[in-house]
This record gives structure tokens, C-alpha cells and sequence, in this order.
């Protein structure tokens, strides 16, 4: 079973939803406003893909952050930041059978997953 981690009005998430039903593969989807982000899981991806291409740097809620927040970030200090704002992980991430994928690259994910 395919896990689809993110948040349903991102655009990026919403692609990722339109390819996954367009290609005929079942997923669970795992909203982070309402269900949160386990920082276990987030922890877990981390040692996956390293911390760096799970924190979305680009995004208006990492942008709000305070400037002391946005200083000397390290691996403990980024996940303490995804974990407690969720929108602070690229989006979307997806646990499927063999590994993880993170952000929406469609080539990526069918050599991955089709």
C-alpha cells in the first residue's frame, strides 16, 4: 500500500493525488492539518533522504518563521521544525513498498512505482 503524506489544497499534493488515480494506484492519504506529523516518521525520513530535502525552505510558512528559527539550522533543530509545523515538509512524501519519495517528480515516481 502506497502512503501519501501532505496537505489537500497544496497544488503539488493535488497533482500527485491526479496521477495516482489517473495510473490506477490505491493510496492512503495522511492529511497533516488534521492528523499532525509524527516526528518519529519525520525522523525516520530524514535517515532515508536526509533532513535537507524534507525541509521546504521555499514556502510561505518557513518564510513567517522567526529569524531565530531560520539560523544555524541542523538536522535536530529541522525536524523540531517539521514536527511542529507540518507545512515546513516538502510535500508531498510518499512511503511505498521499497522506499520513499519526496516532492512530486511524475518520471521519478512511475520508474518507482509503476
Amino acid at each position: 500500500m502506497i502512503a501519501l503524506y501532505g496537505i489537500p489544497n497544496c497544488d503539488t499534493v493535488k497533482k500527485a493525488r491526479t496521477w495516482l488515480d489517473a495510473n490506477g494506484l490505491a493510496y492512503a492519504f495522511h492529511d497533516y492539518k488534521k492528523e499532525g506529523a509524527d516526528p518519529a516518521r519525520i525522523a525516520k525520513w530524514a535517515d532515508a533522504v536526509g533532513w535537507e530535502p524534507l525541509l521546504n525552505r521555499a514556502g510561505t510558512t518557513f518564510r513567517k518563521l522567526p529569524d531565530a528559527d531560520k539560523l544555524d539550522i541542523d538536522a535536530t533543530k529541522a525536524l523540531a521544525l517539521m514536527a511542529a509545523h507540518p507545512s515546513l515538509i516538502k510535500r508531498p512524501v510518499v512511503e511505498y513498498r521499497g522506499g520513499l519519495l519526496v516532492g512530486f517528480k511524475p518520471d521519478i515516481w512511475a520508474a518507482a512505482l509503476l
